[in-house]
């Protein structure tokens, strides 16, 4: 499964690439015949698959490779000196997709996570969480309540296979009581295409008017030629934009053709982690996993907890559809609702914060120290902000370290260096929504 990702605006990086690898899925090498200088971040002549026989949607990309990142020159840079979108290709770290179909598929859907699936207006998703007994988060994912009658569910691919797993079994679990539910594999491919001006461009390929598409609400229409696509206003990066859900056999074809745009160039992860940081958002396997509870990640809002929202770390929660109530807490019907609804109610040890500091750029794993040079917790990600020309990070601190303002230290390369907590997101972020 291949994701890939367009992007626009004020948020070219110095950081503009992904790490070189080859996988079975999608290879990435340094050399081009057809690229000649590191301002080419693409050569469409190179867009091919990796060999004969594979599926469809595993797309290679040859890009230019200049010591570890694909750059452009120094930024940061302001719409419109720049081009106006970058196509980044995850490879095996996309997405994938699942319909969930029948008169019971609300019921399957909110016995796995703690969102308000069944108030989602037709057409609207919702960002929500997988959780296990003890509460922790198995997986992030976005459902969507479609007016085609089933549930479209977009999970990460590094957790495909228990996600999988967990939903098939519920699936068979409620087949067995007499529920009307089942599971469909969809196999698409997922192209975003991010910026300030991406459903400018996309307007060019499609007969709807985006403009009536706010900001987590999806419709399926033909893109460039392309039929049966699910363009989704959402995306990973802080900023506005669109992801295509596009039918595997068709993969490449789109691709190729938003790639004759000369303002659409391709970039990798390591810009597109940086968006994602600057505006707070966070990454399952980093910043969160199975034994981080919705509370202690700041996610509280997924619960629905309207009246902790104000006092959330991060941006995440203007990826709620809005206002719900408080159904779903007080029902107590989601796994790991006993732990999750008394942290809500009580105190709980630690919180996922946002850092901001001078120097050496922080990463992963960095010790956090308060200022008596004890460890108090850990980076889980961290990149200097070309935006904001200084270094920011998100990591877990005792809740008495999470105001913002509280300074800490953070250890780099066995040195300390000063550090504040910081309100996400670093960056404001520019979701399109109706006036």
């Amino acid at each position: 499964m291949t994701s890939t990702w367009l992007m626009a605006g004020r948020w070219w990086r110095l950081q503009a690439g992904v790490c070189l690898y080859s996988t079975g899925t999608v290879m990435l090498t340094h050399t081009c015949t057809h690229a000649g200088t590191a301002r080419s971040l693409t050569c469409p002549t190179c867009c091919r698959f990796p060999r004969a026989g594979t599926h469809s949607h595993r797309l290679s990309w040859v890009l230019v490779w200049k010591r570890g990142y694909f750059r452009m020159v120094p930024g940061p840079f302001k719409f419109p000196n720049f081009p106006h979108f970058t196509l980044f290709c995850t490879g095996r770290g996309g997405n994938q997709k699942t319909k969930i179909l029948g008169c019971d598929r609300v019921k399957l859907m909110e016995s796995l996570v703690v969102g308000d699936i069944a108030e989602l207006r037709p057409n609207q998703g919702t960002l929500s969480l997988f959780t296990n007994e003890a509460g922790g988060i198995e997986d992030d994912l976005i459902v969507t309540s479609t007016s085609e009658g089933y549930l479209y569910v977009v999970s990460n691919a590094g957790c495909w296979d228990k996600d999988l797993a967990l939903m098939q079994g519920k699936v068979r679990e409620l087949q067995n009581m007499g529920s009307d539910v089942s599971l469909e594999v969809v196999d698409n491919a997922l192209l975003a295409l991010q910026g300030p001006t991406a459903t400018q461009v996309l307007q060019a390929g499609v007969a709807d008017d985006l403009r009536k598409l706010p900001f987590m609400t999806s419709a399926v229409m033909e893109v460039f030629g392309v039929s049966g696509c699910r363009v989704t206003r959402c995306g990973y990066t802080g900023e506005d934009g669109v992801e295509i859900s596009v039918p595997a056999a068709a993969a490449v074809r789109l691709a190729a053709a938003l790639l004759e745009n000369p303002e659409v160039k391709l970039a990798g992860l390591a810009a597109r982690d940086s968006l994602r940081l600057e505006a707070g958002l966070c990454l399952y396997g980093s910043d969160i996993d199975e034994h981080t509870t919705p509370v202690e990640g700041s996610l509280s809002w997924t619960l629905d907890a309207e009246d902790l929202q104000q006092a959330e770390v991060g941006s995440t929660a203007s990826l709620r559809p809005g206002a719900r109530g408080k159904r779903r807490r007080a029902a107590m019907d989601f796994p790991g609702a006993s732990v999750i609804i008394a942290q809500l109610k009580g105190k709980v040890q630690r919180r996922r914060v946002g850092l901001t500091c001078e120097g050496a750029p922080v990463r992963a794993h960095s010790p956090i120290l308060n200022m008596e040079g004890t460890v108090i917790g850990t980076v889980t990600s961290g990149c200097p902000s070309p935006c904001l020309k200084k270094n920011v990070a998100m990591g877990y601190v005792p809740s008495e370290y999470s105001r913002p303002g509280t300074p800490l230290l953070v250890e780099v390369r066995r040195k300390q260096q000063m550090a504040v907590v910081s309100k996400m997101p670093f960056v404001t972020t520019n979701y399109y929504t109706l006036k």
